[in-house]
């Protein structure tokens, strides 16, 4: 059977580098493209061949139609594979690889285009007999009129736009009163965001479960499902676990999805992978309706390839080449497989994106049912102007309990120290008592946040930071002149007995302790916060014993003088400083410098240098991964020290502008 002999991706990250290792293993040459942020990525080292098609910013190079075909022709690429995100579902792109004679490895545009607008998708679908959300079903609603369905639909209702996802623009709106100020705030999301400010208003399911049937069509009018996969554990309404089987389905409900999932396949004429969302009552299992439908392959998607067995990037390439039915003749799941993403993030900040430098990396290869899908290596610099998703672990095991207990190991083992990811979070997620029983909603992680974020620090981590900087002041003895002045030797050492000596060790997103200490590394005495006398051992390697538990830590060592250490999991970023005044502690209604939350670009400067201001005022806003932070005035005062400027970027913690007080 036909098959292609060069493919370029068109994409970068965890998903170029997953399906160059399918285009590798089936012995088809591979082009990735690249912009100079990616020179050196791990997508760039793992194709046969990388073309640079522009600089950092995605317009000029992820998103550029014209330079990504241009690509494909000069490498000679019979077919590009969109991956997900940026051209996956953009029916331009799909136009301009037809127009070059080149396949487009996706459905038709004329089905990316009837799915990719929610109002009609929805229609399509119900012709089709596909169950949809009671809700509005026309075009470009005014706002009387969009009042006039919610009140026909009855409260608690849904506003969505119509032309984009990820939940920018979605609101929940319970009562009739609170529904003119939402319409105007989600219109304003929706025409910032996706262009386009026209609305749909549906019924909002309560309890709500999102559940996705993974679909196969091939050019000659065959259409499969591959089961279903559960994606309920969301934040700011995107995935962050998800698994398959769902744990809420029984098998007739399975089989009456998957039907309608392939109703609505045909209805479009689809061909190639595809995804259709259902949102589901998790208290009426029976009750479920069409979303959406994913015209491309999903970030998820692995799920379903552990437990059915399959490739399904090589399915899109077998399609694509125009096989009939390259899949198996009967789909036998065995087992279940949960993954989760792994995100460049802080919880404990409302999940606002982190960056920075990948100073050490450790993933779990090669524990058994783990796979893991990353676009990352240690050197790496994460930074703003893409997606924070850096990797995805998967666990396979017989049953849910082996699969979540496989993936928490995995979890456990894993380390990315340099910059704040949400590993340890998605630990402490996995262990909630609902999930492991299942019981999942999509507000379950919002309704729990409190509970899964990590606020303190524990004791043995400043007891490893306090004996790992004691190990940076020994002396470095030795030839041409191995003795050591005894008077160089750390310790505290004065006659009678040896003498304290106070640090301030600043954790960030934490606080700063207060750690005194005598001794030496390999046996010192500690106490925090003015705690009882620990005593500590510690190696340079990072093997640290403390109330006669020994712990072993990955360590790494920022050039800006942070110590970062990792373990099961989790990771630190300490700061050792003497014990002066906190210069962060500012005195109450005196204002003081205004930092980015995050790194990323300035896309709103609404003040100038000398402007007056009040509490709460927007001073700017600060874009990153998808993600916008509205920074407001700590107080009435006036703007100093104006750094800031728009469309410039930032780094985290980078002071954009002071705000003084009457009193400054």
């Amino acid at each position: 059977m036909r098959m292609f002999g060069t493919v370029l991706v068109a994409n970068r990250g965890e998903i170029a580098v997953r399906v160059l290792r399918t285009l590798r293993r089936l012995g088809i040459r591979s082009v990735a493209v690249h912009s100079d942020a990616d020179t050196h990525a791990a997508h760039v080292a793992a194709a046969d061949l990388a073309v640079r098609i522009g600089p950092a910013a995605a317009a000029e190079s992820y998103l550029s139609i014209e330079r990504i075909v241009a690509a494909a022709v000069a490498t000679g690429a019979e077919a590009i594979h969109p991956g997900y995100g940026f051209l996956s579902e953009n029916t331009a792109f799909a136009a301009a690889c037809d127009a070059a004679g080149i396949v487009f490895i996706g459905p038709p545009a004329a089905a990316i285009a009837a799915m990719g607008d929610k109002i009609r998708a929805k229609q399509t679908v119900a012709k089709a007999g596909v169950p949809v959300v009671p809700g509005s079903d026309g075009a470009a609603l005014s706002d009387d009129e969009l009042a006039s369905v919610a009140a026909e639909t009855g409260f608690p209702v849904l506003l969505k736009p119509s032309a984009g996802g990820g939940g920018k623009g979605m609101r929940e709106v319970h009562r009739a009163e609170d529904l003119p100020a939402a319409i105007a705030s989600a219109r304003r999301e929706a025409r910032g965001s996706f262009g386009d400010d026209t609305l749909l208003v549906e019924r909002l399911v309560t309890n709500p479960r999102h559940i996705e049937i993974q679909v196969m069509a091939d050019g000659h009018g065959n259409v499969v499902h591959l089961g279903e996969r559960e994606c309920s554990l969301q934040r700011r309404h995107q995935k962050i676990v998800e698994e398959a089987p769902s744990p809420l389905l029984t098998g007739r409900q399975r089989a009456a999805m998957g039907a309608a999932a392939c109703d609505a396949a045909r209805a479009v004429g689809y061909v190639g992978a595809g995804t259709v969302e259902f949102i589901v009552a998790g208290d009426r299992p029976d009750d479920w309706f069409f979303m959406e439908m994913n015209t491309r392959l999903q970030v998820e998607h692995p799920v379903t390839e552990e437990v059915y067995g399959v490739d399904l990037v090589e399915l899109q390439l077998r399609v694509a080449a125009g096989q009939p039915e390259p899949w198996p003749a009967e789909f036998r799941p065995q087992g279940h497989a949960v993954e989760v993403r792994v995100y460049a993030e802080d919880p404990a900040a409302g999940f606002l994106p982190t960056g920075g430098r990948i100073l050490a990396l450790r993933e779990p290869h090669g524990l058994p049912g783990i796979r893991v899908d990353s676009g990352i290596r240690e050197g790496d610099e994460v930074g703003s102007a893409y997606d924070p998703m850096l990797a995805k672990i998967i666990a396979h095991g017989a049953d849910r309990t082996e699969a979540l207990r496989r993936l928490d190991a995995a979890l456990g083992r894993t380390v990315v120290l340099g910059l704040g990811t949400n590993v340890g979070f998605l630990r402490a997620l996995l262990a909630d008592p609902d999930v492991r029983a299942g019981n999942l909603d999509t507000g379950l992680v919002g309704r729990r946040l409190e509970s899964l974020v990590r606020r303190g620090v524990p004791p043995d981590v400043l007891g490893a930071a306090t004996g790992l900087g004691l190990w940076r002041l020994e002396p470095q003895g030795g030839d041409p002149d191995p003795v050591v002045d005894p008077f160089d030797i750390p310790g505290g050492w004065r006659i009678g007995e040896p003498a304290w000596t106070t640090w301030r060790l600043t954790v960030a997103g934490a606080a700063t302790y207060e750690v005194r200490h005598r001794g030496r590394a390999a046996d010192a005495e500690i106490t925090i916060d003015g705690s009882e006398v620990i005593r500590i051992a510690t190696t340079p390697a990072g093997r640290h014993r403390q109330d006669g538990v020994t712990r072993s830590y990955e360590i790494a060592h920022d050039p800006d003088g942070t110590l970062w250490l990792g373990r099961d999991g989790l990771a630190w970023a300490i700061r050792q400083h003497e014990a002066l005044a906190d210069p962060d502690q500012a005195v109450a209604g005196t204002g003081g410098p205004v930092v980015s939350p995050m790194p990323g670009t300035v896309t709103v400067l609404a003040v100038a240098e000398g402007e007056s201001v009040t509490a709460g005022q927007t001073l700017a806003v600060v874009e990153a991964m998808k993600m916008e932070h509205v920074l407001t005035a700590p107080i009435d005062g006036t703007v100093t020290e104006l750094r800031a400027r728009a469309g410039a970027s930032v780094a985290k913690d980078a002071v954009l502008m002071t705000i003084e007080g009457a009193g400054t």
